[in-house]
């Protein structure tokens, strides 16, 4: 009896390859070519599977085409690049990859909250050049992060781990914004405080960004919020590329409108809006949240284990769209 068939979009821990091909037929991209959309559809043809990242977009027009494809298993807990409703409306099980991330990511966060804030990146530079030849007492002089207000946009699990780090390591104050309020068990293991979105802009010493990508979210950071923001005020975007407005934002930190801002995620990335890097008092990285061995390890395994619950034993793991469950 003939197994499953599935593609691996992209280069993963050959252990996991393995794992897979013990119970599936495996055709996996370990060369990590970079397929062109006509190339992608091709590749699934036939296919009942595909672990991907975040790099390919499956949506109606590509469902179309592969007309045997039943499950994608994102190696990623967002989704933005999955069509959910497309995918429900032909039978096409989507998956993510929650809670093996949360705390790799919440500390990546207040990396780039210190870095920003302590203005790392720009003493680093000062000190490589060659410039530092004595001290002076306002020398990189930057914003204390103890005993500061940290504002939390998006309070999910991410959002409620960035929290705890801030209350319980550095006495913050905790506030934040969300679309949905937290239970009063939640806001008081997190220490947090719920306010609304143009209050958590105000009061913010350090703003950091933890909400998923939609239609609704583009540009929730944009001119009119960064000019809410105090001039003294950090930012930091480790959800997706297209929540801030990129080009404004660059304008913002060029003009000291805002301090400083640590960015993980970028609109359009891999390209960065030229005006970001022109800047001094930003700290840049090209979407590490997660990229630790032991965390990546875990994301690719979660995957996996959702392609073979799904294909072999009808019961994934972790799905979007459990009703597509039932339909079957």
């Amino acid at each position: 009896m003939s197994r499953p068939a599935i593609l691996v979009t992209r280069e993963i821990f050959p252990e996991v390859i393995e794992l897979l091909a013990r119970h599936l037929d495996v055709e996996a991209n370990q060369s990590d070519e970079s397929w062109s959309r006509e190339q992608l559809v091709a590749k699934l043809a036939g296919k009942a599977g595909a672990l991907t990242t975040g790099s390919e977009r499956i949506d109606a027009a590509l469902l179309d085409a592969a007309t045997r494809l039943r499950v994608c298993a994102n190696m990623a807990v967002g989704y933005n690049n999955f069509d959910v409703p497309a995918m429900t409306a032909r039978g096409v099980l989507a998956t993510n990859t929650p809670d093996v991330l949360t705390d790799t990511t919440a500390d990546l966060a207040f990396t780039l909250l210190m870095a920003a804030a302590r203005r790392i990146g720009e003493s680093e530079r000062f000190l490589r050049a060659g410039q530092w030849q004595r001290w002076r007492y306002d020398m990189f002089a930057g914003a204390e992060v103890h005993g500061a207000t940290l504002g939390i946009l998006g309070m999910g699990r991410i959002g409620q781990g960035v929290a705890k780090r801030g209350a319980l390591g550095f006495g913050m104050k905790v506030i934040y914004h969300n679309r949905s309020r937290l239970t009063a068990e939640l806001e008081a293991e997190c220490r947090a405080a719920y306010v609304s979105k143009e209050a958590l802009l105000k009061e913010a010493d350090h703003l950091v960004l933890v909400l998923p990508y939609s239609p609704e979210s583009h540009h929730a950071i944009g001119a009119a919020e960064l000019a809410t923001m105090k001039p003294t005020a950090t930012l930091v975007n480790i959800a997706r590329g297209g929540i801030v407005d990129d080009a404004a934002l660059a304008e913002a930190l060029r003009d000291k409108r805002i301090a400083a801002a640590g960015l993980d995620v970028f609109e359009g990335e891999p390209q960065v809006h030229p005006g970001l890097l022109e800047v001094p008092n930003v700290i840049l990285t090209p979407h590490i949240g997660s990229a630790t061995v032991k965390t990546r390890m875990a994301m690719a395994k979660l995957a996996a284990d959702n392609l073979i619950g799904f294909l072999v034993h009808g019961k994934p793991l972790t799905p979007l769209n459990p009703q597509v469950l039932k339909a079957a």
